[in-house]
């Protein structure tokens, strides 16, 4: 999977204690992500032996493959293979996005970084793991604090939804025949933010392509991520019901039944000031599902022991929800 390990031998043998990150990061948005956290192990290790300090156990640094999904779209990839939660074939025959036809094998063999040795917690086992890394976020400025202790990572559910209408020329189709993907899949990302924060969760849209993608053509496909976030398993697994039920209505040209409930009042109309059209159908893949994990009382207490604190739940997904201990 390209992992990259080192491992620094202690007084006696048994597992490392790891700190470590990815290198990988997002198109923009990521300066630092997770290199500070690589950086940092290098560092740890490199102080240790410039001080000729004996460890009683191993220590050392990692780097996971495709932390970010940003290329190939699962988070945590190779940490999820290490941990036994990804099956090798499929992380492996990931296909890169935005319709190239590299997988994730073919990327790794072109790069010499396939490797022999398994993906796998029985080959490299761990004690422990830490993370140095940036918020990317406000918090901790608004705080003013410089340092947040970590106490575990939202729960996140990646899906794609397709949307389908049928193309027609822009000029010569009156509204009422319309069939239209793209205003339909406009409907849902906007409820799809509606209904986030009725449940006090989150919900994003960051890639979108239609078809046949041309002026004068009312577009008759389109395909958008979804990912929604929460702390809670149970609020997203309520999310995730509310917005398949409503997703359908609202394809079909109706009112979003779940609203009625959530948000008050009938339900929710989101083609309000709208001329109806033809209805579309919608189909989900589930990509990606990620439970809450809650990180150890040790390692937080270490963490906390050493430096001034603030307390966090992660917003992000970190390639340690692998590995929690």
């Amino acid at each position: 999977m390209g992992n990259i390990f080192a491992v620094r031998p202690g007084r006696r043998e048994g597992p490392a204690t790891f700190a470590g990150s990815h290198l990988d990061t997002q198109p923009t948005g990521g300066r630092y992500d997770g290199i500070l956290g690589v950086t940092a192990g290098v560092e740890m290790l490199k102080v240790l032996s410039e001080n000729w300090v004996e460890t009683e156990f191993p220590v050392g640094v990692v780097n996971w493959t495709n932390e970010e999904g940003a290329r190939f779209p699962i988070s945590m990839v190779a940490s999820g293979v290490w941990s036994g939660d990804i099956p090798l074939d499929r992380a492996h025959n990931l296909r890169e996005v935005g319709g190239g036809n590299a997988t994730m094998r073919s990327e790794l063999e072109r790069i010499g970084y396939l490797g022999k040795t398994p993906a796998s917690h029985d080959a490299m086992p761990m004690a422990a793991h830490f993370e140095l890394h940036i918020e990317q976020g406000p918090i901790l400025e608004t705080e003013q604090k410089k340092i947040g202790v970590v106490q575990g990572v939202q729960a996140y559910r990646w899906f794609t939804i397709d949307v389908t209408g049928r193309d027609c020329h822009t000029g010569t189709t009156p509204f009422p025949t319309r069939s239209d993907a793209l205003l339909t899949a406009t409907k849902l990302i906007l409820h799809s933010h509606r209904l986030a924060t009725a449940h006090f969760a989150l919900a994003s849209t960051g890639i979108l392509t239609l078809h046949p993608g041309s002026t004068n053509t009312v577009p008759g496909r389109v395909r958008f991520s979804l990912d929604i976030r929460s702390p809670s398993d149970s609020v997203l697994d309520a999310l995730e019901d509310a917005l398949r039920t409503d997703f359908s209505a609202i394809a079909r040209g109706d009112a979003a039944p779940s609203s009625s409930t959530l948000l008050g009042g009938a339900g929710t109309d989101v083609s309000a000031g709208c001329t109806r059209g033809r209805p579309c159908e919608v189909a989900w893949t589930t990509d990606s599902v990620s439970p809450a994990v809650l990180f150890h009382d040790d390692t937080i207490a270490c963490v906390r022991a050493a430096a001034g604190w603030y307390e966090q739940t992660r917003g992000l997904t970190r390639d340690y929800a692998k590995y929690a201990f």
